[in-house]
């Protein structure tokens, strides 16, 4: 048996409608938003008494998902350190192919998007560069130039 394909990756985040806007402007279309609550979320996550809150996001492919998730209840608890490095243990980061670097970060930069470092060129074909998002959480955008 193999998987059929991976159907989303979910980001929880302390701001649903700000993390939305961060997305839609990197060009992400708002699928749905929806409460959850009841046993069968509380059995499919292990948390006791989850009331939350998630919108997806949708690629324009339409190949690839986010799931943004705001927790009610239980509330959400912090990483330590709050901003954690990129070489922490985990889930590190979240790529997309961009068709002008400048342009999207230029239309972030407004919702928080700031790049960690800088731009960086990869064998001149790529540019490419990490930023903070919503909740923290790291965002690499890359360009094909070659």
């Amino acid at each position: 048996m193999t998987i059929q394909r991976m159907d989303n990756v979910a980001i929880v985040v302390d701001d649903l409608d700000a993390a939305i806007a961060f997305f839609a402007e990197l060009g992400m279309e708002l699928e749905g938003r929806a409460h959850i609550e009841g046993e069968f979320a509380d059995r499919a996550v292990g948390l006791d008494g989850i009331r939350s809150e998630i919108a997806m996001m949708r690629v324009p492919d339409g190949h690839g998902r986010l799931e943004l998730t705001t927790y009610l209840r239980p509330e959400a608890s912090a990483p330590s350190p709050a901003v954690p490095p990129p070489n922490t243990l985990g889930l590190h980061r979240v790529m997309f192919a961009v068709d002008d670097l400048d342009d999207t970060l230029a239309r972030l930069r407004p919702h928080g998007g700031e790049v960690l470092r800088e731009i960086a060129n990869y064998q001149d074909e790529y540019r490419l560069c990490y930023l903070r998002g919503p909740a923290g959480i790291i965002v690499a955008l890359a360009e094909q130039v070659g």
